[in-house]
């Protein structure tokens, strides 16, 4: 039973916005230059001449109810003795799940290791009694190691009795990293937009203008503006989006070839060894592009070997082998065995496929960081998937079956198909990248 939940309290009252925790934070951890473990926010509030700048320090928050843990494959992520959330670069596949699982933006993947690095509350400080590093240089003490766990700390008495905010408890996360001597903008980037002269001292590339978190949500104050703040990467993109399509055609033709065995259509070819080597090709496209995408994807076999799976990182992968089992013997039974193997097999083969479509709604639905997918239903994330497997596998068995007719008439439906998978994976591409434009700092 954890005895001691450590956190930190982050007084923007006192910050004067030196940076000289980041720079002591990058000193410590050699944090390569373009990624931070903490960083500062400068929000700018009011209109001239009555304006104020507030500095607010960003890092992870070390969740009592952290996704980035559930979501991750391999145990990389954990949750130390004293409650600080921590990593091991050992275990690490760089799957960046533990990206889009985070409402804090605090995870990034170290160029160096190709591994997720975070604040780990400097642990190899504490256990020989030193101080976080950040809190060891502040020159105005506004960065104070709290233990939540303590009745005697003062630090956690404050925090109860002056009831001080946390950034996106509607995250439902349980932060332990508790702000004072703030605006309630300086902890909802959509509350403000960036400033539209640019921001000081940093390259910025995106949006102008950030879209409120809600229709119930407040429209972003022309009187408060991001003056100052660090950019932060896009976790999946064209790959993930090209294996959502592979694996949707994988999954589609065989619920076709299923579909159409259980309404006793009997030409083997067309809905037993056709259709498998279709989902089989499908599927190792959709492997290949899994395991490009990692950034050590030499450490795939995590998956199995040291596989959590209570992650549907993890989960998918079993999915996605199991499928491919099936799959094969569907191949096998439609050359050499009887009506009943159809018989035996159709149940399975569809529920696998439709698990092998569907899925990644549950991994999405895990990205508690990314509210476009976490808050909307899962059934209709699950209908999506399910939709795009039944249309572009269904163009693509369709093209097979037409190019096996030898009808010159049915000669252009592979470019259709091509054309349709396309626009499947585009779309795709947009709605990962539409959930993870929002800012989350």
């Amino acid at each position: 039973m954890t005895v001691t939940r450590l956190g930190f309290l982050l007084d923007s009252g006192a910050c004067i916005g030196c940076h000289a925790c980041t720079v002591a934070c990058k000193s410590e951890h050699d944090v390569p230059l373009g990624v931070n473990r903490t960083w500062v926010n400068y929000v700018e509030t009011g209109e001239f001449p009555d304006t104020q700048r507030h500095f607010t320090v960003m890092r992870c928050n070390h969740c009592d109810d952290a996704p980035c843990i559930s979501i991750c494959p391999t145990g990389a992520l954990f949750r130390a003795s004293n409650g600080v959330v921590d990593f091991d670069d050992s275990r690490c596949i760089g799957c960046k799940g533990c990206m889009n699982a985070c409402p804090y933006d605090a995870l990034y993947i170290s160029p160096n290791t190709g591994t997720a690095h975070k604040c780990n509350f400097c642990q190899h400080r504490l256990e020989v009694g030193l101080e976080p590093s950040c809190v060891s240089v502040c020159p105005t003490r506004a960065i104070t190691v709290v233990d939540h766990d303590n009745p005697a700390d003062p630090t956690a008495e404050r925090i109860r009795r002056e009831q001080l905010p946390v950034r996106a408890p509607e995250r439902r996360t349980l932060p332990k990293v508790h702000y004072a001597g703030t605006v309630p903008e300086a902890l909802d980037p959509l509350a403000r937009p960036v400033a539209e002269d640019g921001l000081i001292w940093s390259d910025w590339t995106g949006s102008a203008t950030w879209p409120s978190k809600s229709a119930s949500s407040p429209a972003p104050s022309p009187a408060t503006r991001t003056a100052y703040t660090v950019p932060h990467a896009e976790p999946w993109g064209a790959k993930v989006a090209g294996y959502m399509v592979t694996k949707g055609v994988a999954a589609g033709v065989m619920l076709w070839a299923a579909a159409a065995a259980l309404l006793g259509w009997d030409d083997r070819a067309a809905v037993a060894t056709g259709p498998a080597v279709i989902a089989l090709v499908a599927l190792a496209v959709t492997g290949v592009l899994l395991i490009a995408d990692l950034k050590r994807p030499e450490r795939f076999w995590f998956l199995f070997a040291k596989g959590r799976l209570r992650s549907w990182i993890t989960a998918g992968a079993w999915v996605i082998m199991a499928d491919a089992a099936l799959v094969m013997l569907w191949g096998v039974a439609g050359l050499w065995g009887g009506s009943t193997w159809f018989v035996v097999l159709i149940g399975p083969t569809a529920v696998f496929s439709l698990l092998t479509a569907a899925y990644t709604a549950l991994l999405l639905h895990q990205c508690r960081g990314r509210p476009m997918w976490a808050d909307r239903p899962v059934l209709v994330l699950i209908a999506r998937l399910a939709g795009e497997a039944v249309l572009g596998g269904g163009a693509v068995w369709g093209s097979f079956l037409a190019l096996r007719a030898n009808a010159v008439v049915f000669a252009w439906t592979p470019v259709i198909a091509a054309v349709l998978l396309a626009w499947l994976w585009r779309h795709d591409r947009e709605f990962l990248r539409a959930a993870q434009a929002a800012p989350l700092s």
